[in-house]
């Protein structure tokens, strides 16, 4: 059995249950540094951290329900290409746009 894992909800990537606080921060601050670089079109609004109720009495979370939230919050912030329809991350987008051709 796999140790449970969390999703991060800026990068879509897992994370151990313990290493999701230190991740999360970083990655945010990573993500305004990649999104101030980007063309004022693509730039993108903050992302949100998704809220997950505790499920029992004792305080624990649902982890399929967060891994879930997480999930379709990461997914939320690709950028479809205006040619084929695809999603990229927007700074990924530039560069796919060089050698993307309608079919």
């Amino acid at each position: 059995r796999q140790p449970p894992t969390v999703i991060c909800y800026i990068c879509g990537r897992e994370y151990g249950t313990k290493s999701i606080s230190i991740h999360e921060p970083q990655c945010l601050k990573k993500w305004y540094q990649e999104n101030d670089n980007l063309p004022k079109h693509l730039r993108r609004p903050e992302p949100k951290k998704p809220e997950v109720r505790t499920v029992q009495a004792k305080g624990f979370y649902d982890l399929h329900a967060l891994n879930e939230a997480a999930w379709t919050s990461a997914q939320a912030q690709l950028v479809p290409c205006d040619i084929c329809g695809r999603t990229f991350l927007p700074d990924r987008l530039i560069i796919h746009q060089r050698s993307c051709k309608p079919k």
